[in-house]
């Protein structure tokens, strides 16, 4: 991203703490951020947080930024994963100074691994997970020695060299660190540094059968890497002396300074990827990908921008308290935003067929539209109009409330850009269901202007029938119904049954063409974007991106 284009940032403590780092000439005056995502999912709103603040510092302080796979897990770690992981940060408006794997750094860990058997403070474990467990303790209560935790140090060397070798089944033994059983921090006590997976990994194959935790992965890699600022989230804060501790026990090239913040939670929206994993795993939707989904790639097939998620971001702020952010903030964030970029066009959506009996048959004009209200520049396109016209149902109504100003037996509305028209009769199916409105219009209204002074309160959009292109409309919602998903109970009874609602609708003739991921504001419906996997010449899908106003304001209220 351009920095000439980049407003001023916000300032928060962890600007704040490098500008004091900065002024004492602390790290040589560099900064140095890394966004360490697990490819062992897509990335979603919060990564978008993490992503918009660490590669945000590096940008503003001319620093560097990389970006680490900690593909320490390759049970769940996949090719697909990493791929997504940076098309979404590229396409965030961001650009890593290096990209580094947790993997690129094995042999290395293992070798500072064997440093600490040799100092005395790591030994190779024959404790299982759940007898762990028993000898860990509690908040209140000291934990105990493993009866391992003093093996003379070669035989532990032995032991873990045949841990690399292969020589174990997964869960027979572990390399924990030799810290204090009875710390108050459960973190310290004794925590596993290296565990037995017999799995293939996606980088390194079969190479390795040992592999590290993340605690001390990450901060020896950080170490390497010479970061000078480690910013992670909140749940990491009681991790931060196991962090320390592992710099401090090894020659490593930098200790880096480990600061938490606040993790994302956004109302209505589930955060969890294990949960997330689960929506797409049992179909509850089409995919990580799927517009109801908080997932980056969700949000941009919606229709999203990465200007606004990047204005959410900065709006949010950075702060060290945990909070829930109203999802309002979000989609304000892209109207605000599409307000000012999308162009306008007009499309039905619920089509009602009106017949203006006393216009010319076989006529055809056009009436000129301009793309955007107070953008000339954007310029215009030209709408044709002919005998017979779609409107929207809702703009239709026999017996009318007091005060609705759109069309209804003896009543005149406008058709923007074109002319007044007066409905004169309907004609019913057997059902009673209405199926057809007669029209007149009023020739000397041309352009929507009244040429004898009389007021029309209600203008309505409309697609001329003849040259109207039929279009899939989806109409997407929140996918939960409930305010904190899952906080009640099962999350999966929470999902909101009308999340999805897809139409057949049709659209003016100059959204025929239109490539995917066009984004347009269709006039008094919301904002749209073609969906940028199934919009196709012949096959025209819109997805609702969000609604002009905050539809669930009502029902909050």
């Amino acid at each position: 991203m351009s920095s000439e284009n980049v407003p001023a940032a916000p300032t928060n403590f962890i600007r704040q703490i490098i500008d004091q780092d900065l002024k004492t000439g602390k790290n040589g005056s560099r900064v140095a951020t890394r966004f360490p995502p697990e490819p062992n999912g897509y990335l979603h709103i919060g990564h978008a947080k993490s992503i918009c603040l660490n590669f945000g510092i590096a940008r503003d302080y001319n620093g560097s930024c990389n970006l680490r796979y900690d593909d320490t897990n390759p049970a769940k770690e996949d090719v697909e994963y990493v791929d997504s992981i940076e098309r979404d940060v590229k396409w965030l408006g961001f650009e890593w100074t290096n990209k580094y794997y947790a993997s690129d750094y094995f042999e290395a860990l293992y070798q500072y691994a064997v440093e600490l058997v040799k100092a005395g403070k790591a030994f190779v474990c024959d404790l299982n997970a759940e007898q762990m467990r028993e000898h860990r303790g509690t908040l209140t209560q000291p934990g105990r020695p493993s009866p391992f935790r003093e093996r003379p140090v070669q035989e532990n060397l032995d032991l873990l060299e045949k841990m690399r070798r292969g020589l174990f089944e997964d869960g027979a033994r572990t390399l924990r660190a030799k810290i204090d059983m009875a710390s108050p921090n459960i973190n310290l006590r004794d925590p596993v540094l290296y565990r037995i997976k017999k799995v293939h990994h996606h980088r390194t194959g079969d190479k390795w059968c040992i592999y590290p935790m993340y605690d001390y992965a990450h901060s020896i890699s950080d170490a390497l890497e010479r970061i000078t600022h480690s910013i992670c989230t909140l749940e990491f804060e009681d991790h931060r002396p196991l962090y320390d501790w592992c710099l401090d026990q090894l020659q490593v090239p930098a200790h880096p300074q480990q600061i938490e913040f606040s993790r994302l939670n956004i109302s209505y929206t589930m955060m969890s990827k294990r949960k997330l994993l689960e929506l797409v795993q049992d179909r509850h939707v089409t995919g990580w990908d799927d517009p109801r989904m908080p997932t980056i790639i969700g949000f941009r097939r919606r229709g999203y921008t990465p200007e606004a998620i990047r204005d959410f971001a900065d709006r949010i702020g950075v702060t060290k308290k945990e909070n829930c952010i109203d999802v309002e903030q979000l989609e304000s964030c892209i109207r605000e935003d599409l307000d000012r970029r999308a162009p306008r066009a007009m499309v039905v959506i619920r089509p009602l067929k009106v017949v203006i009996d006393n216009y010319p048959e076989g006529q055809v004009e056009e009436f000129e539209g301009p793309n955007h209200p107070s953008n000339p520049e954007m310029g215009s396109r030209k709408v044709p109009f002919s005998k017979v016209i779609y409107i929207e149902q809702e703009d239709f109504v026999e017996t009318p409330q007091p005060k609705f100003f759109r069309l209804a037996p003896g009543k005149e509305v406008r058709l923007r850009f074109a002319y007044f028209i007066k409905c004169e009769s309907v004609v019913k199916d057997a059902t009673g269901a209405i199926t057809e409105v007669h029209c007149t219009y009023d020739p000397a209204s041309r352009g929507g202007n009244s040429p004898d002074g009389r007021k029309v309160k209600g203008t309505i959009h409309w697609v001329s029938a003849a040259h109207a292109v039929p279009a899939e409309i989806r109409l997407y919602d929140r996918l939960f119904t409930t305010e904190v998903p899952g906080q009640t109970g099962d999350y999966l009874k929470e999902l909101n049954s009308g999340s999805l609602e897809t139409l057949k609708g049709y659209v003016e003739p100059s959204l025929a063409t239109v490539a995917p991921e066009a984004r347009y504001q269709f006039e008094r419906l919301g904002y749209f974007c073609a969906d940028m996997k199934d919009h196709a010449p012949g096959h025209l899908a819109f997805n609702r991106t969000v609604t002009l106003r905050d539809s669930w304001a009502k029902i909050k209220a």
